[in-house]
């Protein structure tokens, strides 16, 4: 079945081009002018990732992308034509998986599109038995078939694709240095477009939703000119 993905965009030249690639690529594709009727539009239909220009005339992007973060369970990539530094923080900050400048090529989208619902729909890069796909970590549980964290009354925790891969993969090497390159190939699929200060912010939101604080952090070490190691003791269950 192809993968629907959402475009909410504007300026309806960069619309047609995306529809136009996204069906030639096999993609089923839906085009919205704006944001403010997404919840009418999401009861009729599921979306597995939403491509959202940050600059929208009647909504600002930043806030719907919070919006559909904590609302669905899809792929964000964000289109800005903001480059700087602060502006793809403030967007992953956000929930996005991905933030893309304008201009842009048509190819790169569609690439990043599919890391993106790659990294939400993988097989973990190491291969884990049935019986080992559930671990437990102090309060916490994380199902790997099932792409999801629970703590131990079963409350879910809303984790985005990118949250979900760097989690994954801390678990799968626990107690092991894992430099910043290193997390950006495991969680990425080696996406050159990857950039450090991305998995920074990641591990940021995912120390926050683990409450797992910084400055004594007690499942995500940083490592001074290292990296990050996740220092629990995952256990099968």
């Amino acid at each position: 079945m192809a993968k629907h993905v959402l475009v909410i965009e504007d300026d309806t030249k960069v619309c047609s081009t995306l529809q136009r690639w996204l069906n030639l690529e096999g993609f089923k594709v839906t085009v919205l002018p704006s944001g403010v009727r997404l919840d009418e539009k999401l009861g009729r239909e599921d979306v597995d990732l939403f491509l959202l220009d940050v600059g929208l005339p009647d909504i600002d992007g930043i806030t719907l992308t919070r919006h559909i973060r904590e609302k669905y369970q899809a792929g964000i990539i964000i289109l800005s034509g903001r480059g700087d530094l602060i502006d793809r923080v403030v967007g992953l900050e956000a929930g996005a998986d991905d933030y893309v400048t304008k201009p842009f090529e048509p190819r790169e989208i569609v690439a990043r599109i599919r890391s993106v619902l790659r990294r939400a729909g993988e097989t973990p890069a190491t291969e884990i038995r049935k019986d080992k796909s559930r671990f437990a970590f102090d309060r916490w549980v994380i199902d790997m078939q099932a792409y999801s964290l629970q703590d131990r009354q079963g409350t879910s925790v809303c984790l985005t694709s990118g949250e979900f891969a760097l989690l994954r993969e801390f678990v799968l090497h626990a107690n092991r240095v894992l430099s910043r390159d290193r997390l950006i190939e495991l969680t990425s699929g080696g996406d050159a477009a990857a950039f450090d200060r991305s998995i920074d912010v990641r591990v940021g939101r995912l120390r926050r939703k683990l409450q797992d604080g910084a400055k004594e952090a007690r499942f995500i070490k940083t490592v001074r000119n290292g990296g990050y190691m996740f220092v629990a003791q995952p256990v099968p269950c």
